[in-house]
C-alpha cells in the first residue's frame, strides 16, 4: 500500500456534514485537503502536509485524527471576515 492509499483510507473513515476530505500528492509529499461541501461559499481549499514519518507509524490512525482536528480548527479559524485583531481601514 502505497503512503497515499494509506492516507486515502483513513480518510474513508470520516464524513462531516460541512467539510469533504481528500489527499492528493503534491511533489512527492501527501497533503490533506479539506474544503466545503458548498462551492457557493466561495471558501479557499485547505492544503496540510502530512509527514511521511507519520504515515509509517503503528499510530497513524491516531495521529491522523489529531492532525485533521487541528487542521479543521485552523480551517474554520481562517474562515472569519472579521475579529477584533482586524485593522480596520476606516478608522
Amino acid at each position: 500500500m502505497t503512503p497515499l492509499e494509506k492516507v486515502r483510507g483513513e480518510i474513508d473513515r470520516y464524513e462531516h456534514a460541512l467539510f469533504a476530505f481528500s489527499a492528493e500528492e503534491r511533489d512527492g509529499a501527501i497533503e490533506l485537503v479539506i474544503q466545503a461541501k458548498d462551492p457557493a461559499l466561495g471558501l479557499h481549499i485547505y492544503h496540510a502536509p502530512i509527514h511521511p514519518h507519520d504515515i509509517e507509524h503503528p499510530q497513524f490512525p491516531w495521529t491522523f485524527q489529531h492532525h485533521l482536528y487541528d487542521c479543521l480548527h485552523d480551517y474554520v479559524v481562517e474562515m472569519f471576515l472579521r475579529t477584533p485583531q482586524f485593522r480596520d481601514s476606516q478608522a
